[in-house]
């Protein structure tokens, strides 16, 4: 058998976001969120798409979004390519989805408590080695806590080292899962084991795709790869130019190389969020590409 790369972004809601697969969720968010205790009984898998109320922002898409245990929403992303500005997307997108909740007028009190769980397959936090990392509002000085209402937690796939004989417990095994189902050719029995992961491993057949699925599944793939090896050139090739410069320079020249390289893959509001460039800028770089 061979089975699908879950980090993809259409892989990840195929396994995770089907109603038809409410106990792969559960599973997976009772030993992420609450160290394997059965708090989530069950989940109510909401369209991932977020409208916005006010005119002017832009909307977003999620990977998954579910109502679950006393009304909190988690939404959940599962991110590749470590681009500039992700932090604060996440915050965005946990904010929008707190504040989407009721309509102007409403008492605030309606608002429910937001998770906000993001997958990263890079190192989000270079500065510990935590795989799972949660963030709330807290004071400053003595950390009491202002409210719970949004959180963030974060796991960092590739500060996860260990393999299938090291394997100890179910959170242990989903974050293996992430990592490593598309390295195998049958199911391990250790993830056998678990009935929500063996699920998991048959949603993620590739035999069980449609011809249409297989497509969008291959061109996300040529995606994310032509992505990750136009910026690695990009900032090979920033560097090198920008050697004999001052640093402000140097990565100067780095965003502008990047900006170039993507200008035949990604529309230039993209490129800009990206790269830190002004949409002005990466215009101009369209021009003298020319």
């Amino acid at each position: 058998m061979t089975f699908i790369n879950s980090r993809i972004d259409f892989a990840f809601k195929k396994i995770f976001g089907s109603k038809k697969s409410k106990d792969i969720l559960i599973s997976f968010l009772n030993a992420i969120l609450y160290q394997e205790r059965e708090v989530i009984l069950d989940v109510e898998i909401l369209a991932p798409y977020q409208a916005p109320r006010i005119q002017g922002i832009k909307e977003s898409y999620l990977d998954v979004k579910a109502t679950i245990t006393d009304n909190k929403t988690v939404i959940i992303e599962m991110q590749v390519l470590n681009v500039l500005g992700f932090d604060k997307r996440v915050l965005y997108n946990a904010a929008k989805a707190f504040s989407i909740q009721f309509a102007v007028g409403e008492d605030y009190t309606l608002l429910n408590p937001i998770i906000a769980l993001t997958i990263t397959d890079f190192e989000m936090f270079e500065q510990g080695d935590k795989v799972i990392s949660r963030y709330r509002l807290k004071e400053k000085d003595d950390f009491t806590d202002y409210s719970d209402d949004i959180e963030l937690v974060f796991v960092e796939l590739p500060k996860f080292h260990k393999e299938l004989d090291d394997l100890e417990t179910l959170t242990d095994k989903w974050i293996y899962f992430l990592k490593s189902a598309n390295r195998h050719k049958t199911v391990p029995p250790i993830m056998d084991a678990v009935p929500a992961i063996h699920h998991a491993f048959a949603v993620a057949q590739q035999s069980k795709l449609t011809k249409r699925e297989l497509e969008i599944l291959e061109k996300r793939e040529m995606f994310l790869q032509d992505n990750r090896n136009a910026i690695l050139k990009a900032r090979l090739d920033g560097e090198a130019k920008g050697i004999q410069k001052g640093r402000a320079e140097a990565e100067l020249e780095t965003k502008r190389a990047i900006a170039r390289s993507l200008l035949s893959i990604l529309d230039p509001a993209i490129i800009s969020q990206t790269t830190g460039l002004s949409l002005a800028e990466v215009n101009q770089l369209s021009i003298t590409n020319e």
